[in-house]
């Protein structure tokens, strides 16, 4: 049979096309198995499936060490760099900042924006402040700069510190409404400026704000026998990111990997340093 030259044609173009389509099917491929990351500019997800399998990695002192083998990095959002949470978020590292919510250091770049009216006692860090959390309409505007810092470096995700000014002596009469009011409109806020919310501490409102806030962040709840407190965020299907600064791992993973937490062993300094706990 004769084959004319058009068909002949069809044939070359083929051939030339189907590597292409190969090629492209396999690349469809690999992208399928990569696991999702979030797009810059969107919140950080933390899909229920994963809890308590993230490796973590907390520094806020010293030279960031990007090579860390963990997924989440927390870090303080005004000593990092736009170029580092470029770096991480390449590596497809998931990026929390910290803020500090309910205190002011003297040294903060943005600390004359809060009025003295709202500044109370030493609080735990040195030369901080306690805030007057029922001010909202004085803070606000602060803390949402905070936010849009955190969110310009590339952040999706938010840890809120120094939200229990409640249960220390503020030197404001702060009550467990006030406090919970504040952080709740924190974690809006938050969401409002594409950020992730998580709550660092605060223990004695973890029952009531586990529904408003995405994952937590606890110290030593081993040493101080308080763990089975972050429990309504593991029932949620959330993670609880966690950190020991004393013992042995051998000992307190045993307690935390049981509970479904990430755990990692620290010193106080927070510098690259740490000893992850096994994830399952």
């Amino acid at each position: 049979m004769r084959i004319r030259p058009r068909t002949r044609a069809v044939g070359r173009s083929l051939r030339r096309t189907l590597p292409a389509c190969v090629a492209l099917a396999l690349l469809s491929v690999l992208a399928a198995c990569r696991p999702d990351l979030t797009a810059p500019g969107a919140p950080t997800s933390w899909p229920a499936a994963s809890a308590g399998r993230w490796q973590w990695q907390w520094q806020l002192s010293g030279v960031l060490d990007p090579t860390v083998d963990a997924d989440v990095f927390l870090l303080d959002p005004v000593a990092t760099t736009a170029a580092q949470t470029a770096e991480l978020r390449s590596r497809d590292r998931r990026l929390v900042c910290q803020v500090h919510v309910g205190s002011v250091l003297p040294t903060d770049p943005d600390a004359d924006r809060f009025p003295a009216a709202v500044r109370g006692a030493v609080s735990r860090r040195p030369q901080g402040r306690w805030l007057d959390v029922r001010q909202w309409d004085a803070l606000r505007p602060v803390l949402a700069d905070r936010f849009r810092l955190c969110r310009g470096k590339g952040f999706g995700a938010v840890a809120l510190a120094d939200a229990d000014g409640y249960a220390h002596r503020s030197g404001f009469p702060l009550g467990f409404d006030d406090q919970l009011r504040f952080n709740r409109r924190l974690a809006a806020l938050a969401r409002s400026l594409s950020l992730s919310p998580g709550l660092v501490n605060d223990l004695g409102q973890v029952a009531a704000l586990a529904p408003d806030f995405d994952f937590a962040v606890n110290e030593e709840c081993v040493r101080l026998d308080q763990c089975a407190r972050l429990l309504p965020f593991v029932e949620a299907g959330k993670p609880v990111f966690h950190v020991e600064y004393a013992g042995s791992t051998t000992d307190f993973c045993v307690t935390t990997v049981g509970y479904g937490f990430s755990s990692i062993r620290k010193e106080r300094r927070l510098d690259a340093w740490r000893l992850p706990c096994p994830s399952y």
